[in-house]
């Protein structure tokens, strides 16, 4: 089967920047999938996906002009509805067959073959390859409909009367097989061997393309256009790296992927500029010059070597002139009114305390069943002044931060810039002389924002974080507010995590269950109890964290089954099953353990874990008594010092007594002293096992 390289573009008016490499990606991939489906590609064919501001590419090696014949064994019926009694086709048979394209003749070739319990008749047939015509015109139109588009636009086409359907009005459609013109058609386009390139600089206009694998080269070199998105993103961070050196004295771009892939997709071919704003503004906190910098022009601030910034910025132009003067001086136009807005508000803001904007928060609705955020706050106080005296911390600093963290919300460059809460209030809290501790811990109570983020650098930080996660969580379990499959709105998810990672990481003498239920009080009657439910989630949300972490499913069931109250033991407690696991008494003792757990739960009553001496019969329920008593006071004590491997390792002599146990002793004697007697010896066993994690888990 002879093949050639295969290359489709769609032209069309620019994309949207953030989803255009999602937009790239998924077009040449449902594009190549479907050559796939169609038999049209080869074992070895490889994809390129091509995606610039106005342009949409895929290129496939090795892509056949028609795909190859395949047999197809079809069932048509069953044998008895298809043949009567003298073997000749029944009119159901030949009905089937005149719908297949043939007739009469073709019975004696049908094959017979089991299907389930009777035999059916199978008509075996060659169905000739699809032409890369008709499987590339499929592909185009199903890779077209499966693009990742929220919303649509509707434009009419060249004819006046027609419209379609698109992320943005198309304007050409490129398909060649090699040299040659693939005849396929979509968005009311007929496929040629010619786009555009870049708006302003292109050399020539159309681009003709020579044939499939001339198309990157061709549109770089005639276009002014990188297709390529990995190809143009690295050339910009080249281009960066550059300008920041030239600049020199160490500085260095700001890292910002995300931006990066933004930049990317708003220009075709990038030239990198160094533009400068009046060192005034730096003066004002970093943060807010560098976030309205990237947000709002889409610049990459330079930092200094230590991190801070420079009066000096780095744009990313979509033009090369040979005088780049008037393209910098309208950016340094540009951003500097929004570096005075930020000053502006700035300076204003300091005018009052972050004390004076408290009364200011009983305006600010938090949620129409919860109330305001000044109710919140007097919430998180009450939450945080319990959880600092209970672990001795400073009252009055967590009351303090507690009391101001969200008061930076009222200020007007909060307003502007959502993302500077916490940040902001810091700035403002070292500004009316409050202390570090106290200003780092009003930024700090978001932390940790997202997965990986640092934790509250101090300890008022960490108990008004804490309770600030809590009080969202309790409060929203509460009003029924829950997440529902991918839909979390207040993030409760990540509040879950945050709190088990401070638990956990800080290694606070705080139990989960209490910590949950003194909470509830708060909020008065504004809320049903919900702590049970709570509790479940945040356990639920940890054993997902641990298993990502490495740590196997049967490990993480075997001691969350216990729900551990102190989140910072359960590392030891899993490193200790883990060690037990890998001794060779461990099996039997996991499966004995699931037995006895099995056998008490079907006793009558309550089993209390008391063994009358007196009552031994057997030597083997002596044995097991006798090892109990010299085993238990030593797993005990190791378990009390937090030293769970060697409480666990210590039941590896209960193996053999446990064995003859099973093997000799008959638990539900007839006599009910001797049989009550017998599981008080299992209870108490099921106890000593017990006690760092539920073994029986560990059972295959």
């Amino acid at each position: 089967m002879t093949t050639q390289n295969l290359l489709v573009e769609l032209f069309v008016e620019e994309l949207p920047p953030k989803a255009l490499k999602k937009l790239g990606d998924a077009f040449a991939g449902v594009l190549f999938e479907q050559l796939k489906a169609h038999g049209l590609t080869a074992a070895g064919s490889a994809l390129t996906a091509f995606a610039s501001p106005r342009r949409l590419a895929a290129h496939v090696t090795a892509v056949a002009g028609q795909a190859a014949d395949k047999a197809v064994s079809q069932k048509l019926m069953p044998v008895a509805v298809g043949l009567d009694a003298s073997g000749n086709a029944t009119p159901a048979l030949l009905k089937k067959l005149q719908a297949l394209g043939t007739d009469a003749s073709a019975v004696a070739g049908l094959k017979r073959a089991p299907d389930g319990k009777a035999e059916a008749l199978f008509y075996d047939s060659t169905v000739k390859g699809a032409s890369l015509v008709e499987g590339l015109q499929k592909a185009l139109l199903e890779a077209i409909a499966k693009l990742p588009i929220d919303k649509r636009m509707t434009y009419q086409l060249a004819d006046g009367w027609s419209d379609v359907k698109f992320v943005r009005p198309a304007h050409g459609l490129v398909a060649l097989h090699g040299s040659d013109v693939v005849a396929i058609e979509a968005l009311g386009l007929k496929a040629g061997n010619s786009t555009h390139g870049h708006r302003f600089e292109a050399a020539v206009d159309p681009v003709v393309l020579k044939d499939a694998d001339s198309y990157a080269a061709t549109l770089r070199k005639d276009g002014a256009v990188i297709a390529g998105f990995a190809e143009r993103k690295a050339e910009i961070a080249s281009q960066l790296a550059a300008a920041a050196a030239k600049v020199g004295g160490g500085v260095k771009a700001i890292e910002d992927d995300a931006l990066l892939d933004e930049v990317t997709a708003l220009v075709e071919r990038p030239n990198v500029l160094v533009c400068e704003f009046e060192k005034e503004f730096l003066g004002v906190p970093q943060e807010c010059l560098i976030l309205t910098m990237k947000a709002n022009q889409k610049y990459f601030p330079l930092l200094d070597a230590a991190g801070k910034l420079t009066n000096q910025f780095l744009v990313v132009s979509n033009i090369s002139p040979s005088d780049a003067s008037a393209v910098i001086g309208g950016n340094e136009r540009v951003v500097r009114p929004r570096l005075a807005d930020a000053k502006f508000f700035f300076d204003q803001d300091r005018k009052k305390t972050l004390a004076s904007r408290v009364e200011g928060l009983g305006k600010v609705v938090y949620h129409n069943k919860l109330g305001t955020q000044g109710e919140r706050t007097q919430r998180v106080r009450a939450i945080a002044e319990a959880v600092a005296k209970r672990l001795n911390a400073n009252v009055a600093d967590v009351q303090r931060a507690a009391e101001l963290a969200k008061t930076d919300l009222v200020t007007d460059m909060v307003g502007e810039f959502p993302e500077l809460q916490g940040t902001m209030g810091r700035y403002y809290a070292l500004n009316d002389g409050l202390s570090a501790d106290v200003a780092d811990a009003i930024e700090d109570h978001y932390k940790p924002r997202f997965a990986g983020d640092e934790l509250p650098r101090n300890d008022v930080g960490v108990i008004v974080a804490l309770a600030d996660k809590l009080e969202t969580l309790v409060g929203m379990f509460g009003i029924g507010n829950l997440p529902t499959g991918d839909k979390d709105p207040f993030a409760l998810r990540r509040h879950a995590l945050g709190v088990i990672r401070m638990l956990v990481e800080k290694d606070l003498p705080l139990g989960l269950a209490e910590l949950v239920e003194s909470a509830q009080p708060v909020f008065g009657d504004k809320i049903q109890d919900a702590s049970a439910a709570l509790v479940d989630f945040i356990y639920d949300r940890l054993a997902g964290s641990l298993r990502e972490q490495g740590y196997s499913a049967q490990e993480v069931d075997a001691v969350l089954a216990l729900k551990p109250q102190r989140l910072g033991d359960v590392a030891k407690r899993l490193a200790a099953v883990r060690a037990f696991a890998a001794l060779p008494e461990a099996p039997a003792l996991a499966a004995a353990n699931k037995r006895v757990g099995n056998i008490l739960k079907k006793a009558e009553g309550t089993v209390d874990a008391a063994i009358k001496p007196e009552l031994l019969q057997e030597a083997a329920e002596k044995s097991l008594a006798e090892a109990l008593q010299s085993v238990v006071p030593t797993a005990d004590a190791a378990f009390a010092a937090g030293d769970y491997a060697a409480s666990l390792q210590a039941l590896a002599a209960l193996k053999a007594p446990v064995d003859a146990f099973f093997e000799g002793v008959m638990v539900n004697a007839e006599d009910p002293s001797l049989r009550a007697n017998r599981l008080g010896l299992l209870a108490t066993l099921h106890q000593a096992m017990n006690r760092v994690a539920d073994l029986s888990r560990l059972a295959s």
